[in-house]
């Protein structure tokens, strides 16, 4: 797994350093990722496993803000806007890593959403896996990415009132992605809780607590690039992530929840869908 991300890694640096210098920054970022990505797909079909794709939605977004800063952005020098941006894309990679590698458990095992593809597509599996499993995901987070090219390499340097509410957007969204998946995990830990539903913590406001912090990560993003005068379209990647969780992801979940326990129903009608909110109490 490390080295197949090592191996992107200098793929994707290659890539950087043989595109044209006169291209946009966005598209030499593209070209690098995708280059990047067609590697981690190479190790994904040599190992039969799309999950070894899982890691680079964490590992992505802080090496693209790292070139975007340090490369096309530098002549900025180094403010306080890209410090930030820097600090919580960081802190969020190393929170969604850490998160995705204690829960890895090997080249055996493989998410269950894409176990549940093999078996409706046997023969076409490898190609939906390159451009629904790899592909599109890329694209999502290139997408989301796109203020950051205002707020590290073109915006303006003063720090102001947006980047302070995107600074604590982002701040919350991290936070809440970190307590709702350890409250799980925790959950899921204790032997009494089996086959039973998660309603603790986050988790009795909201049935995908972990999906309303992505989603808010996007959004503090957004507004960074707003604040470094990034154009409203830029936020077309805050709103494929919305559309993402809500008309797949968690539609996906629900599913399953509701083959597995029949009881899910009652908690969809009880708990909040995505944001968090407290259930009436007479209820």
């Amino acid at each position: 797994m490390t080295l197949a991300y090592v191996v992107a890694t200098l793929v994707a640096a290659g890539t950087l350093s043989l595109v044209p210098a006169d291209w946009h920054v966005l598209a030499q970022l593209a070209t690098a990722d995708l280059a990047a990505t067609v590697t981690i797909f190479c190790f994904s079909r040599a190992f039969d496993n799309s999950s070894l794709y899982d890691a680079y939605w964490s590992v992505a977004p802080a090496l693209a803000a790292l070139w975007l800063t340090f490369g096309p952005g530098h002549g900025r020098g180094f403010d306080l806007r890209q410090e930030l941006v820097l600090t919580l894309v960081g802190l969020y990679a190393i929170r969604l890593t850490w998160n995705w590698a204690r829960g890895w458990e090997g080249l055996t095992h493989e998410d269950w959403r894409y176990v549940d593809f093999r078996r409706q597509m046997p023969r076409g599996y490898w190609l939906f896996s390159l451009a629904g499993l790899h592909f599109f995901p890329t694209v999502m987070v290139l997408l989301g990415l796109l203020p950051l090219y205002w707020a590290l390499v073109i915006g303006s340097s003063a720090v102001w009132w947006l980047d302070l509410a995107a600074a604590l957007v982002t701040g919350v969204a991290i936070v809440i992605e970190g307590v709702a998946d350890n409250q799980l995990r925790a959950f899921r830990a204790d032997s009494k809780n089996a086959n039973r539903i998660c309603d603790v913590g986050l988790w009795a406001t909201s049935r995908h607590p972990n999906y309303f912090g992505e989603i808010l990560f996007w959004v503090g993003l957004l507004l960074f690039g707003l604040a470094g005068g990034a154009p409203l379209w830029a936020g077309v990647g805050a709103l494929t992530m919305v559309a993402l969780f809500v008309g797949a992801s968690i539609p996906m979940s629900e599913k399953r929840s509701l083959a597995r326990r029949p009881a899910y129903a009652e908690h969809q009608r009880r708990v909040s869908m995505l944001v968090p909110w407290f259930p009436p109490k007479n209820r």
